[in-house]
């Protein structure tokens, strides 16, 4: 890896039609992960996040609620914004697609895929799932309902849109993923080639303004409005000031490693319409993709907020804290495959794990070390590690914990508290490892949990227990 190579990560935006739920939150901890990591590396790194405020399904929501659409939408687009504090990210722009100029840069893709003559007129009629803002089709179906969106029948829907020649791209985007680093896991790569060898057709970008007019507008066509998908993809341009940049986009999208963040289900979006839109547009396609799993509710149903079984991270930081449940998605949580989320497991987890394991052991630790007048200079840096290399963040943790197991182990072998009372000098000697060690883990934990990794090496420098516990049991 070039350490001295730019490296650009984003998230996928969400519909800004309900409040944050823990889902996103998984990715917005995970992308933040991977950006602070390559910044210890380094490495300049552009970090973007935002929100999707076009679709009927906004248009729906605000609807409902009988608010302006604009009002809607800003509402709301300020509660995903307020997730920077409530999760520690270290994001360095929230794009809005309402922007004035994403919508400019949404246009000016429009007219750069038009030039190349993949963009064309006709009638369609299909299966439309409000929930996914897409057609279907009725492999897509599961007792006639989407897969995706099992509490919404699709609707059939005829009207003249146009389309973009996706198609044209097939040879091309079959050699782009050829390339084992475009997605990851491996497995999501197969399913994005089956999906171009088998599967893969032109699809709508626009929508008559008639039925739905809340969209960026077509380019020389006042009767259509942008599909929402190919709008909000081009969020990871506009998000880099695309196409006027001042040198920013050049750096991180021409000249950087450019990574996204996205959820299994955006597979065909992300890595596929995407970046045939790129390759169409005749710009660099993204490097790498990581997908992760869905975070799931009782039963293993995916937790949604169509379905309504969504659980508020607001909730549990305010109980537990910022840095338990950063904790909680990146090690509890798989980093590519699905994993139940219930507050029986979180508060299990939170005890066994950060209070009596971590927080525990930094007690215990700097107790001795206080206690023993230990004066050992904190001494550390961030190095390259092969699982975050790969993005597989849980495995990293892992590493992490068993580090602090290993910990545990020789504090209770070796009895330093009662080898002092005979050999203080033996003693100290093996506090003072302890200290090492645990700077160590305090060093790993700086892109995992910064606000804890910061307090454990501020205490270790300062030679001082926690005047509080790190995390507090909860009963």
């Amino acid at each position: 890896m070039n350490e001295k190579k730019p490296f650009y990560i984003t998230t996928t935006i969400p519909y800004v039609n309900a409040d944050p739920h823990i889902g996103f939150a998984l990715e917005l901890v995970q992308a933040d992960a991977m950006a602070r990591y390559h910044r210890l590396l380094g490495r300049d790194v552009f970090f973007s996040t935002g929100t999707d405020e076009h679709g009927q399904k906004i248009l729906e929501a605000s609807e409902r609620e009988g608010k302006n659409v604009k009002d809607y939408v800003d509402h709301y687009a300020q509660k995903f914004l307020e997730l920077k504090d409530l999760l520690n990210l270290s994001n360095d722009n929230f794009i809005r697609t309402t922007n004035p100029e994403h919508v400019k840069a949404a246009q000016a893709f429009w007219r750069l895929c038009d030039q190349k003559g993949d963009i064309y007129k006709k009638i369609y009629r299909g299966l439309y799932c409000v929930g996914c803002e897409k057609f279907i089709t009725e492999k897509d179906l599961m007792d006639g309902f989407c897969s995706f969106h099992p509490n919404k029948k699709p609707e059939i829907v005829e009207e003249e849109n146009y389309f973009f020649r996706l198609s044209n791209y097939k040879k091309q985007l079959l050699e782009y993923l050829s390339n084992e680093k475009t997605i990851i896991p491996k497995w999501r790569r197969i399913e994005a080639i089956d999906y171009v060898s088998d599967g893969m057709e032109d699809f709508s970008i626009s929508r008559d303004k008639k039925r739905f007019s809340w969209g960026v507008p077509v380019p020389n066509d006042d009767t259509q409005v942008m599909y929402v998908w190919f709008d909000a993809l081009v969020n990871y341009l506009s998000t880099l000031g695309w196409p006027n940049s001042h040198g920013i986009y050049e750096k991180f999208w021409e000249n950087g490693e450019k990574v996204q963040v996205a959820g299994k289900d955006m597979v065909k979006f992300q890595s596929v319409m995407w970046q045939g839109m790129l390759m169409s547009a005749g710009l660099p396609t993204t490097d790498s993709v990581v997908y992760h799993g869905f975070i799931t509710g009782e039963g293993g149903i995916k937790m949604s907020k169509s379905i309504g079984n969504v659980i508020n991270p607001n909730e549990i930081v305010k109980e537990y804290g910022t840095d338990a449940l950063r904790y909680f998605l990146l090690r509890e949580i798989s980093t590519f495959e699905d994993s139940p989320f219930t507050m029986e497991r979180f508060k299990e987890a939170y005890n066994a794990n950060l209070a009596n394991g971590l927080g525990n052991l930094v007690s215990r630790i700097l107790t001795m070390v206080e206690n023993y007048a230990i004066r050992t200079t904190v001494v550390g840096a961030a190095l390259s590690d092969p699982d975050l290399d790969v993005f597989d963040i849980k495995k990293y943790m892992d590493k992490i914990w068993l580090k602090i197991q290993e910990l545990d182990k020789i504090i209770q072998e070796k009895e330093p508290y009662k080898v002092f009372k005979t050999n203080p000098e033996e003693a100290k000697i093996i506090v003072a490892d302890l200290f090492m060690k645990l700077a160590s883990i305090g060093y790993s934990l700086k892109s995992i949990m910064p606000e804890t990794s910061q307090h454990i090496l501020s205490c270790l420098s300062g030679h001082k227990k926690p005047e509080t516990p790190l995390f507090p049991r909860k009963d």
